[in-house]
């Protein structure tokens, strides 16, 4: 069965369009996850916003988004101001250009992810789309917007379906110039060229990506086998009582030592709790850091 998918909308070209299904096609479910405990009490430990100039906890409803135009000085800027930025993509993913696949920077890479159509209506029409990128040999670029950004996507031939790769802007991407500018222009000798080629064609093979393990993650899992195995055996109490008519005694004890109340009796009696503080009022413009008292 196939996950939930992440993001629903139409695959569109000029006038053909069609339901579609955008799925995920990584996944890190296989990587030992660790939680981090207090060392003294063994207990999980959560993590906090803390005020820098208080030093008192921020709950998530008071939390907000600045951009900082100055030191110490930021705009505010509410989730709701947000989503309401007009992109004409945001549900669709409309193919803009075609080129061929050689042409795409392989730094653009990003994510991949499976697009397929999103129930029978919608199959004839994402078939023509496919299969004609197959026939011509082409790929697909597009935009859509994901997690409130716009991105660029790039699309082509998978299988039954589509892959869709999102890509990185230009100015996401760092010129090479910099890292290469100190490397000299060496000839290596023929000799050397014959040696290394000679090496390369006898490691020559298909590849086969499942030829290639997570060395750090299979010896992660040895060392935590390892561990689980020193741990002492435990094992259910043996003298579990076996006649339910003494259980209820127990229970009728324990309700007489407690003045016969019943639970139902006591819960009516409870203090009510405190109501919550009213929602701080949303603010705008900008904000000020708070001067120091003396």
């Amino acid at each position: 069965m196939a996950p939930r998918p992440q993001w629903k909308g139409y695959l569109k070209l000029s006038l053909v369009s069609c339901a579609v299904n955008l799925y995920p096609a990584l996944s890190s479910s296989y990587r030992t996850r660790f939680h981090t405990l207090n060392r003294t009490t063994g207990h999980r430990v959560k993590r906090q916003f803390i005020d820098a100039e208080t030093g008192k906890v921020v709950e998530t409803e008071d939390q907000v988004k600045g951009y900082e135009i100055a030191k110490g000085e930021h705009i505010i800027v509410e989730d709701e101001e947000l989503e309401k930025i007009p992109l004409e993509s945001t549900h669709t993913i409309d193919i803009d250009s075609f080129a061929d696949i050689s042409d795409i920077d392989m730094r653009l890479r990003d994510t991949p992810y499976y697009l397929v159509p999103d129930g029978r209506v919608a199959q004839e029409a994402f078939a023509v789309i496919r299969d004609a990128m197959t026939k011509e040999k082409l790929v697909a670029l597009s935009r859509t917007v994901l997690s409130r950004r716009e991105r660029i996507v790039l699309l082509e031939p998978f299988d039954k379906g589509i892959l869709a790769t999102t890509l990185h802007f230009e100015e996401e991407v760092r010129d090479a110039d910099a890292a290469f500018e100190e490397i000299d222009e060496v000839k290596p000798s023929a000799e050397m060229m014959e040696l290394a080629s000679h090496i390369m064609r006898q490691k020559h093979k298909d590849f086969d990506i499942a030829a290639y393990k997570d060395r750090y993650e299979e010896r992660l899992a040895a060392l935590l086998t390892g561990k689980t195995k020193d741990l002492p055996v435990m094992r259910p109490d043996e003298n579990k009582p076996t006649n339910v008519i003494n259980l209820v005694d127990v229970l009728r004890k324990s309700l007489q030592q407690e003045g016969g109340k019943s639970k139902s009796a006591s819960q009516g009696k409870r203090t009510a709790r405190r109501p919550r503080a009213a929602a701080k009022t949303k603010q705008s413009g900008y904000t000020k850091k708070a001067r120091r008292s003396s």
